[in-house]
């Protein structure tokens, strides 16, 4: 050790602290400003950073915006922080719609403007523009972040404006928008289909489309994020009889599903994507009746072997799972990652 120059001994333990000891290091000199603002520095730290431990979950109320550490052991959250919105808002109406793991994609609800945010440095950036690019509607249109094999971090945009589908995706490199072609069935841009935000796995951006109301049509939208190509898989073998909810999740980079079936009383199945085809793996036990409002607010966090059906109100069911553990989270909020989103605290910047 006493042979590394002292260069590579700060960068090999800076990439090691919390990212915002990281901004607090900034200000020791001119030279450590300089190491910490290079690209291999933000990618390396990243990278070191993508743990468990460094998670934390970010709800957001009509008073406060708060960041709160996840315990998985304990399978709760731990004391929360107050967050301060960098930007203008009104009322705390800001949605988060997307989420990957460094950065939120939110939008403001009284202009209907994109923004990308990294809670934890409190870097934001606009992604609306005078040419109408960056504004979305909810109910309407789709969002999904994405890091292409360029390292560029970008935003996929599907708009549905009176039976008219656009797609376009930002890019923070080039720090433009560009419109890219998307050939659909023409039904999926009718507003009885809901499109869920995308979810990113394995270079690919997976979408669920899903019809409103009970007997409709299921199905997976895939995004090749290196080729910008899309193409339609099966949803998972539910009842088409009943109301169907699919929540997507990234686990290790193995595409999940938490599949919901019913309407008063509930099935929620686990299923898991291989190749274009999903694979059951596990069925939860009888789930006694709920009320809609509750079932419309469901999501799920697994941990430590234990899988749990949460709403707003808290825990409702608590599943053992006979499976190798595996560790995914999902905030508890009414409007279904709207007003909630798990990231990992890292210095990654919106802009570059």
């Amino acid at each position: 050790m006493a042979d590394l120059p002292v260069h590579t001994i700060v960068f090999e333990i800076l990439t090691r602290v919390p990212a915002k000891d990281v901004g607090r290091s900034k200000s020791v000199c001119k030279q450590w400003y300089a190491l910490l603002s290079t690209q291999d520095f933000v990618r390396i730290h990243c990278s070191r950073s993508l743990v468990s431990s460094n998670q934390r979950a970010l709800l957001i109320d009509d008073l406060t915006c708060s960041v709160h550490p996840i315990i998985f052991q304990s399978n709760d959250y731990g004391p929360s922080s107050i967050v301060t919105f960098p930007f203008h808002h009104q009322n705390n109406d800001v949605s988060i719609l997307s989420h990957l793991n460094r950065l939120l994609c939110v939008c403001l609800n009284h202009t209907y403007e994109l923004l990308l945010w990294n809670p934890t440095t409190a870097a934001f950036k606009h992604l609306s523009t005078p040419d109408s690019h960056g504004f979305y509607i909810n109910n309407l249109d789709a969002i999904g972040l994405y890091v292409d094999a360029d390292d560029d971090y970008k935003v996929l945009h599907i708009k549905r404006r009176s039976g008219v589908l656009g797609v376009y995706v930002y890019s923070r490199e080039v720090d433009s928008w560009r419109n890219i072609p998307f050939i659909t069935r023409q039904e999926y841009l009718s507003p009885h289909f809901n499109w869920s935000a995308g979810t990113f796995c394995g270079g690919t951006l997976y979408f669920t489309v899903c019809e409103c109301w009970i007997g409709g049509t299921n199905v997976v939208i895939c995004f090749d994020v290196n080729s910008e190509q899309f193409k339609e898989i099966s949803f998972p073998l539910v009842p088409s009889t009943r109301m169907v909810q699919g929540v997507l999740v990234n686990v290790k980079n193995e595409l999940h599903m938490f599949a919901s079936t019913g309407m008063f009383e509930m099935t929620i199945d686990l299923w898991t994507l291989q190749g274009d085809y999903w694979i059951k793996v596990l069925s939860c036990p009888s789930i006694p009746p709920i009320s809609l409002s509750l079932w419309c607010d469901i999501t799920h966090y697994v941990t430590n072997g234990n899988w749990f059906v949460m709403t707003k109100l808290g825990k409702l069911f608590t599943i053992e799972m006979d499976m190798k553990p595996f560790e995914c989270f999902y905030p508890v909020t009414w409007f279904r990652g709207f007003k909630g989103a798990v990231f990992v605290e890292t210095i990654v910047s919106p802009s570059i």
